[in-house]
């Protein structure tokens, strides 16, 4: 039997206390506050950029915002229980979950499909609607999230390894631009899984191949709907070179966004004050959001918001660093990467940095579906956090 070794001033017995000091209670109390911050500044902004339109269209001022709080209700019934669940809880139910999400992309193509915007790419079931697309970027980080686990370092440097993970992925993204032609969504599942795998130490050769095969992809895309007669990515590419060519057809959304932007100047017009969003910008308070918050808020206040969501990521990174597993890490990793990508493409986009893609700004844009799971995913991250543990 080992000897028992005690403290000669309290007296205590060693081992146990020091258990009982690696083992206390953490919490990110840091990245609650700047979610909250940016939950409740998100409100302010979507009022401001969505009063004209619900005044006019549905004879309610408010009634972007009410729609938005109550999807955040429905968010916190699913994102508080996550949070006090032990997170790797979800490693029971990975592939259950994964295959959940790619059969509700499926669910879009029978009567429950619901078409809007001329795009059918929401399930209504009963009272409730959501968006598959949405489940299935879940469903990828916690499938991707439990295979990098089970992986050695050495097993991750192997190509076929890396690409054995990633297929769970192309299943996915695929199924999304086949059934439901949102390829923003498919590229943003794709960056999620690319980056879990680039900070799990994927070997380089992976790395240069998905690059080439990326491009590849896209070229045969636009290339095939050219030849097909269908050139909607064609188009949209020609808008972003040329917008001011195409400013009665698909440019106008673009020109109006940064005319938008150029009136802001640098400390905007002020909160409630902005022109385009009478009607001149197209989705005002969804995809184009950061526009509106540019000409009311002006740079110092878009550099400001971008500030929030950059603290945001490094508390998320701090996080992962210090997770009590590699499961756990990449969960929050897989998160992290989630929202700096909509985050990057959205501003992007607004700024025609890119060509014009549907992706929201986080916590920000209206849409219920996409706000509701991502506090779900933020409750997964908080999940990891509880479970750190921390020397005193």
């Amino acid at each position: 039997m080992a000897r028992r070794e005690y403290d000669p001033v309290t007296g205590e017995e060693i081992e146990q206390k020091r258990k009982l000091n690696y083992r206390e209670q953490y919490f990110d109390y840091s990245l609650l506050l700047v979610w909250i911050f940016i939950m409740l500044l998100g409100y302010v902004l979507l009022y401001s950029a969505s009063s004209f339109v619900g005044l006019t269209a549905m004879v309610d001022s408010a009634f972007y915002l009410k729609n938005q709080i109550r999807a955040t209700c429905f968010g916190l019934v699913g994102m508080i229980p996550v949070i006090f669940l032990d997170y790797r809880w979800w490693k029971k139910f990975d592939k259950f979950i994964y295959i959940v999400s790619i059969a509700s992309v499926a669910l879009v193509q029978t009567p429950l499909g619901i078409e809007s915007h001329g795009a059918k790419r929401w399930v209504k079931m009963g009272p409730i609607q959501f968006q598959p697309a949405e489940l299935v970027k879940i469903g990828v980080i916690v499938i991707t999230a439990y295979m990098i686990s089970k992986c050695s370092v050495n097993a991750l440097k192997n190509i076929k390894t890396c690409y054995q993970i990633f297929a769970v992925t192309i299943v996915g993204a695929g199924l999304i631009v086949v059934l439901t032609s949102n390829l923003s969504s498919a590229i943003i599942i794709v960056g999620i899984s690319t980056v879990m795998l680039l900070v799990a130490g994927a070997c380089k050769k992976f790395v240069f191949s998905l690059g080439i095969l990326g491009g590849g992809a896209m070229m045969l895309i636009v290339m095939a709907g050219a030849v097909a007669g269908k050139s909607f990515r064609l188009s949209r590419i020609m808008v972003w070179l040329h917008p001011e060519e195409y400013s009665d057809s698909g440019g106008y959304q673009v020109l109006q966004g940064l005319y938008a932007i150029g009136s802001g100047g640098l400390f905007g017009k002020g909160l409630g004050n902005s022109a385009q969003k009478l009607g001149f910008v197209p989705e005002a308070s969804n995809d184009m959001i950061f526009s509106i918050i540019c000409e009311e808020l002006g740079i110092f206040g878009a550099v400001c918001i971008m500030l929030l969501f950059a603290f945001m990521i490094r508390r998320m990174r701090v996080i992962a660093s210090n997770a009590y597993d590699l499961y756990g890490s990449m969960l929050v990793i897989g998160v992290m990467a989630h929202i700096s990508i909509q985050v990057i493409l959205n501003i992007a986009v607004v700024t025609n940095s890119i060509p014009n893609t549907g992706v929201s700004l986080p916590f920000i844009s209206y849409g219920g579906t996409s706000l509701a799971f991502l506090m779900v995913e933020m409750g997964i991250v908080f999940s990891v956090s509880r479970r750190i543990r921390r020397i005193r």
